[in-house]
C-alpha cells in the first residue's frame, strides 16, 4: 500500500494555520483536517448541556457519545459535522473559543481524538493542523512547521475574522484572550503547544495566505 503524505502545521492561535493548511492542502490536491474544529466541536456540545468542563470523566464519555465527521461540500472547503449537525459557523463563536481549552487539556479526549486523527491520516493524504500534530499526532509525518506570527498580527486577523462574521468584538478584550489562550496552550500538561524539533519555523507575519502558502510550497518542493 502506498504512504500517504502527511504535512503538519502546528502553531500558536491566531498565526493562520487553518487558512494556510487549507489553501495549501488545494493547492496539493490533498485532503484538509482542520483538527481545533473536532475540539471546537465537542466543546459547542459541552456548552449546549451545560456540562462542567472541568468533570474530565464526563467530557471523556461526551466524546466517546460523539460523531464528529469532517463533510467536503461542492466548492472543495470541509465542513464539520456534530451527529450530523454542520456547526462549521457555531464552532466560531468567542464562547466556544474561550472554552475550547478544557476540552483540550482533557487527557481521555486528546487520548480518541488522537486516534481519530491517526486514522483519517492513515486513510488519506492530508495536510493537518492543531498544537500537537507534528509533536504527538504524527510523528513521523514527512513534512513539519511551525506557523508563527506576531501577536498583535494575530489579535487584528482574529478581529477582522470575527467581525466579518457579523459577531461584536472588544479588541482590548480579544487581546486579553489571545494572550490567556497563549499561555493555557503552552503550558498544559496534556499535548502543550511547541515546535516539534525537525519542524520548519514560517513566519506569516506580514504575508498574505497566499504568500504564506508560497514560501511552504518552497520548502516543500525546492
Amino acid at each position: 500500500m502506498a504512504e500517504h503524505l502527511v504535512i503538519t502545521l502546528d502553531g500558536p492561535a491566531g498565526a493562520g494555520k487553518s487558512t494556510v493548511a487549507k489553501a495549501l492542502a488545494g493547492r496539493l490536491g490533498i485532503s484538509y483536517l482542520d483538527t481545533g474544529a473536532m475540539y471546537r466541536a465537542l466543546t459547542l456540545k459541552a456548552l449546549r448541556l451545560k456540562m462542567d468542563l472541568s468533570d474530565e470523566e464526563a467530557l471523556s464519555t461526551l466524546a466517546r457519545n460523539t460523531k464528529i465527521t469532517f463533510k467536503e461540500m461542492p466548492d472543495g472547503s470541509l465542513n464539520i459535522t456534530l451527529d450530523g449537525e454542520d456547526v462549521s459557523v457555531a464552532i466560531r463563536a468567542p464562547e466556544v473559543t474561550n472554552n475550547t481549552h478544557y476540552i483540550a487539556k482533557t487527557p481521555g479526549v486528546r487520548t480518541l481524538m488522537v486516534a481519530w486523527q491517526r486514522a483519517i491520516g492513515q486513510s488519506r493524504s492530508i495536510v493537518t493542523d492543531g498544537r500537537d500534530q507534528g509533536t504527538v499526532v504524527f510523528t513521523d509525518a514527512r513534512y513539519k512547521f511551525y506557523v508563527d506570527a506576531d501577536v498583535e498580527e494575530r489579535v487584528q486577523r482574529r478581529y477582522k475574522e470575527l467581525t466579518t462574521a457579523g459577531k461584536s468584538v472588544d479588541l482590548d478584550q480579544l487581546r486579553v484572550d489571545m494572550k490567556d489562550r497563549d499561555h493555557k496552550d503552552f503550558t498544559r500538561t496534556v499535548g502543550p503547544l511547541k515546535k516539534a524539533h525537525d519542524a520548519i519555523t514560517v513566519d506569516s507575519t506580514g504575508l498574505t495566505v497566499e504568500g504564506t502558502v508560497d514560501k511552504i510550497m518552497k520548502l516543500i518542493n525546492p
